[in-house]
């Protein structure tokens, strides 16, 4: 792979899980020249939910009543003291693998409460809010959802205006796109005069859009918003998953680990589907929105860092014992520069 060689270090950001781990699992780092830093965004959904959503989780099973449904990834995120996996206890907290198990749980389980832990951006809110339209209409009554729910857009603006290390250019979230269609991100490139583009996740793919953004950052061919990902990236995205965002959700300030509140950046239930919401239904309140923490992670979701650069990284904090959350998820940051990055840690 040739690519001219300029002196200014250029920054190219991916924000999506699954092109951090393709980036990763395919070495694409290790043939990239070094002036070429390639930075993992807030693409991962564990990796940025705020401690006192855990929190907040854990404070439910304090009561008898109730069994948390959750992701597997879930378990070992920290709250502001502990884990889920820490509070695990006769069969209190039940892995599923999709919204759709939770109502399975529920109605087998017509004696608790049970409450599903909604996390994920743009790509799994229509499932999740498919599923709460369903258990709304149809049942059953004992299933309820805590939500954190993120959009992209809010997040990649305070990204973008942040003048510590300001990235040059950026690989929009394929699995995003594909539901809000690749138009979602124009605004990239329209308002921030930043190359932008949408791919797929083969690393042939990956290699495109890099050298797409690399044309575009030498001036090789005009600025541009682009969309290679055709394939599956329609302009308007997937009309029927907006249409169930838009009933069931209404958009609200969010909390970003590490980050803190970012504005607009969340999705809540709105109108009559807050009759699933466990916070209304138990009285559930989340403590304050917590900002930077004694944890690299943030400063790595951000672009600020990358995980190479954090002292702990490899050393103390492992997959078998994550101190943060990019290493805990296998679509975190960190997790993927140890699994498949190590050798080539000056990239």
């Amino acid at each position: 792979m040739k690519m001219s060689q300029i002196d200014k270090i250029i920054r190219i950001m991916e924000v999506c899980g699954t092109h951090t781990q393709s980036i990763a699992r395919s070495g694409i780092r290790s043939v990239l020249p070094e002036h070429i830093k390639l930075l993992s965004g807030p693409g991962c959904p564990v990796c940025v939910t705020n401690e006192s959503y855990i929190d907040a989780a854990i404070e439910l099973l304090s009561r008898d009543d109730i069994i948390l449904a959750t992701f597997g990834d879930m378990l070992k995120v920290k709250g502001t003291g502990s884990n889920l996996a820490d509070k695990k206890a006769n069969h209190n907290i039940v892995t599923v693998y999709s919204p759709e198990d939770a109502i399975t749980l529920a109605l087998k389980r017509r004696d608790k409460a049970i409450v599903f832990l909604a996390v994920g951006f743009e790509t799994t809110a229509p499932v999740i809010a498919a599923t709460v339209k369903n258990v709304y209409e149809n049942g059953p009554d004992n299933l309820f959802f805590l939500t954190a729910l993120k959009r992209m857009e809010p997040v990649l603006r305070r990204i973008l205006t942040d003048d510590r290390k300001r990235i040059d250019g950026l690989i929009c979230p394929g699995h995003v796109a594909a539901v809000l269609g690749s138009e979602a991100f124009r605004f990239v490139t329209d308002e921030f005069h930043v190359p932008a583009v949408v791919c797929g996740f083969e690393a042939d793919d990956v290699k495109a859009g890099i050298y797409h953004l690399l044309d575009q950052i030498e001036k090789k061919i005009p600025l541009a918003f682009s969309n290679l990902y055709e394939r599956c990236v329609s302009t308007a995205g997937n009309p029927l998953a907006q249409n169930y965002m838009s009933e069931v959700y209404q958009v609200e300030d969010g909390c970003w680990r590490g980050i803190g509140q970012v504005s607009d950046s969340a999705l809540g239930l709105r109108g009559k589907y807050k009759k699933l919401d466990v916070k209304n239904k138990f009285g559930l309140t989340e403590k304050a929105c917590f900002g930077p923490s004694a944890c690299r992670c943030s400063e790595i979701i951000l672009g600020i860092k990358a995980p190479y650069e954090c002292i702990q990284f490899g050393v103390n904090c492992t997959p078998e014992n994550p101190l943060g959350p990019c290493m805990i998820s296998s679509e975190g940051a960190c997790s993927a520069h140890y699994r498949y990055g190590r050798l080539t840690v000056g990239k």
